[in-house]
């Protein structure tokens, strides 16, 4: 699972990568970038973090703008994205929430805050997708076929969802919620079901959004790995 970290400080990057490191050794694969203007080379060349932690004050791109940048774009419009910056006035974190940010860490460092992003991308493995196909009695093009279904169910999800939230319809948020759980398992998409199966407790907005941009992120990961096998 790779996390991208992006910053101009040298330093920075390596102190956020010992914390990484240090909370789950060996589960993340940590990619580095000097600025946005290299981290958008990485991602834009097929680079598939699982999070992006970006510096806000950066030269040629900043944080803000390749934050607007990767939410632009359909490929990875949801990479759970989580800005990062020595400026902690809430003028600066409201707008970086309202371009899309999943979160806002203040420097220096504080472990817990970049704990509480990386764990739900812990929470559990996903299958490997030729474990998916011996489970399924499928072949990869078949499970493509059913990624890309699950896919479009996620993104016609948050509409539906956010609509029964603002009319209290809570009974049938956590059926819709529950099927989507379903749907994530049986694709052995585990980490993705935990988190839906947990917002059943208490849906709301902001853990809806935070869940299916990181069901999104896992689609997409699955996605390449299978046709990696297709190939």
């Amino acid at each position: 699972m790779k996390v991208l970290i992006v910053d101009d400080d040298v330093v920075s990057r390596m102190m956020l990568m010992h914390m990484i490191d240090t909370t789950a050794s060996g589960v993340f694969d940590v990619h580095e970038a000097e600025d946005g203007e290299d981290a958008w080379r990485q991602l834009d060349g097929g680079l598939a973090p699982a999070i992006v932690f970006c510096d806000l004050r950066m030269p040629r791109l900043s944080g803000m703008e390749l934050l607007a940048r990767v939410k632009a774009d359909a490929r990875l419009a949801g990479l759970p994205f989580v800005l990062v910056s020595s400026a902690g006035d809430a003028e600066t974190m409201e707008h970086a929430l309202s371009l899309g940010a999943d979160g806002y860490i203040v420097k220096p460092f504080d472990a817990a805050r970049v704990e509480t992003h990386l764990a739900p991308l812990m929470r559990a493995a996903d299958e490997q997708p030729a474990a998916t196909l011996r489970r399924l009695g499928i072949d990869a093009t078949r499970l493509l076929l059913y990624l890309g279904g699950l896919q479009r169910q996620l993104v016609s999800a948050g509409t539906d969802l956010a609509q029964l939230l603002a009319a209290r319809q809570l009974d049938a948020a956590r059926a819709h919620l529950a099927r989507l759980c379903e749907g994530c398992r049986t694709l052995g998409l585990h980490g993705a079901a935990a988190g839906f199966d947990a917002l059943r407790t208490a849906p709301d907005d902001a853990g809806l959004a935070r869940e299916l941009a990181a069901a999104h992120q896992a689609v997409m990961r699955q996605t390449d790995a299978t046709r990696q096998l297709a190939m």
